[in-house]
């Protein structure tokens, strides 16, 4: 059989063979897309979120469709969870070369006013602190591999805050920050650290956006792309930035958002 350009493109560029990735927030949405995304690609790939289930699930899917995958359950406000998950994977599959973080939270819509001290430390711990720890936990497994990729996903509201997502959006400022941190200390260990900045995708995280037409067509009716985005638009990115395709790209975010920030 003829060999086609885009085949020898795949194997060259988007190749994940070998790979071994971890992706917290795994069980839907976003994270649930990139893992099966990876493991089409030739990753084994570890997806985590707090309920076992449907972690299960999704790795029996992803088998039957013949990529790799397991389910470590972690909850990522949880630091002795995130360091169980990091230990288990590289017992299982010999080290890790990706790392995503996706898992997030928001506790609280509506006015900044509205959210107090509990709901401000959650989203500080889950959506700041534990992609910090993590990434330096998986700092030295992919150090001892000559470098990997690690892939924060944060969005447009670190851009410019969204209505109703006020201290959500300032803990996404700070994961921007963080990616640009890590890739200038990291970058001589042939660690990459990008950031994915999606807009408003459907996903049930999304749900307090979209589910009502008003504030859905407050989002959208001024994007150049008058749509929401849906997860099989963010995946591609994230493969693109855990490959060898995105090999002098650190430090950077990556926006998807039908051109919001414009």
């Amino acid at each position: 059989m003829e060999t086609r350009p885009t085949d020898s493109l795949e194997k060259q560029f988007f190749n994940l063979d070998g790979k071994v990735a971890i992706i917290t927030g795994a069980s839907k949405g976003i994270g649930e897309d990139i893992a099966r995304v990876y493991a089409q690609f030739g990753a084994k790939v570890v997806v985590s979120s707090r309920k076992q289930e449907p972690l299960d699930q999704l790795a029996n899917d992803i088998k039957r469709q013949g990529g790799e995958a397991t389910g470590i359950a972690a909850h990522a406000g949880n630091m002795d969870q995130l360091r169980q998950l990091v230990e288990k994977t590289a017992d299982l599959y010999g080290g890790i070369d990706i790392l995503v973080n996706n898992a997030a939270t928001n506790p609280v819509f509506g006015p900044s006013l509205d959210c107090d001290e509990g709901a401000f430390d959650k989203i500080m711990q889950v959506n700041v602190k534990a992609p910090f720890e993590l990434s330096k936990m998986v700092y030295p497994y992919m150090k001892a591999r000559g470098g990997g990729s690690v892939i924060m996903m944060s969005s447009i509201a670190g851009h410019t805050p969204d209505p109703g997502l006020g201290i959500y959006s300032v803990s996404k400022m700070a994961m921007n920050m963080l990616t640009k941190v890590l890739a200038k200390e990291w970058g001589a260990d042939g660690i990459r650290v990008n950031a994915i900045c999606p807009g408003l995708i459907k996903t049930k995280f999304s749900e307090a956006l979209w589910r009502d037409d008003k504030i859905l067509a407050h989002f959208t009716r001024r994007l150049p792309i008058a749509r929401m985005g849906t997860t099989d638009e963010i995946s591609p990115l994230a493969l693109f930035l855990a490959s060898d395709a995105s090999s002098y790209c650190t430090g950077s975010l990556f926006y998807a958002d039908g051109g919001a920030v414009i």
